[in-house]
């Protein structure tokens, strides 16, 4: 699958205290956010938006912040700060939605569904970290020294095929210059490293036991980011009774590796969620 062909979305843009967040908007219909991961841009969604706009919703795909075209004047970076961003991105746009979050932005939207349920109709949780993984003081040392800003943009170049592990999309190559070439700007490639120093996922584990949204749980079968990733699905889906999708020849990203099989799954979903 490739992108379709239609026009570049405006970019909007929602203030905040410490700066502005990044979205575009499509479509009409029940509202959509669609938050990734971070090192990530919003066109990581850039297959699975136009099918959900054709199927008729209204669809926000927006920047972390101090990524892509949100701003890096931020001071605070996380799991809690990108459930902020998601809930204000919510209430500005007039309603309630459906959140589909990848990594870091599935445990954001867990703490938004758990603090504020008026808002969230459902979720979808994509590649989702919802607790810390297991590591010992050297490995966190070490992944701290690589995520320095100094480097970060020619580390990130060299890792993100890992985490794209099985099928690449057709247009990788292409994406992963965008990728890293908004990172070679000096405050994106700082804001980067201050996410994944200050990121902990504790606070999206303590609220699991109080989401009450419908969930569908999507993750990679050789998602490299879990050592046993059909494992964490399964806990992930049992804390939270949700259904489990396992999408094959694909990483952390099965929205851009295997757009398909996420699309089918996620619209077979949205099908089953009421709409405030």
């Amino acid at each position: 699958m490739t992108p379709a062909s239609a026009p570049t979305p405006t970019t909007h843009y929602l203030a905040r205290p410490d700066g502005r967040v990044a979205y575009d908007l499509q479509g009409s219909g029940p509202l959509l956010v669609l938050v990734p991961g971070m090192g990530e841009l919003r066109s990581s969604y850039r297959f699975l938006a136009p099918v959900l706009v054709a199927a008729g919703y209204s669809v926000a795909s927006t920047d972390l912040r101090g990524h892509g075209d949100s701003d890096t004047t931020f001071s605070a970076y996380g799991d809690v700060e990108t459930a902020g961003d998601i809930r204000a991105l919510i209430t500005h746009l007039g309603g309630s939605a459906v959140v589909v979050g990848n990594s870091l932005a599935a445990g954001a939207a867990v703490i938004v569904a758990a603090d504020h349920p008026d808002l969230i109709d459902g979720l979808v949780l994509v590649g989702p970290f919802v607790r810390n993984p297991p590591a010992n003081a050297v490995v966190r040392g070490m992944f701290r020294a690589m995520m320095a800003p100094a480097w970060i943009a020619t580390v990130w170049k060299g890792y993100m095929p890992t985490l794209y592990a099985g099928r690449k999309p057709d247009d990788f190559q292409e994406y992963r210059k965008a990728v890293v070439a908004s990172l070679r700007r000096k405050p994106y490639g700082r804001a980067f490293s201050f996410t994944t120093r200050q990121t902990d996922h504790g606070p999206a584990e303590a609220k699991l036991g109080a989401v009450t949204a419908p969930t569908m749980v999507v993750m990679g079968e050789k998602d490299p980011d879990f050592k046993d990733p059909a494992a964490e699905a399964r806990f992930i889906g049992d804390a939270l009774r949700a259904e489990v999708v396992m999408v094959a020849e694909a990483g952390h990203y099965p929205q851009a590796q295997q757009p398909e099989v996420t699309a089918d799954a996620v619209l077979r979903f949205l099908g089953t969620v009421r709409h405030a």
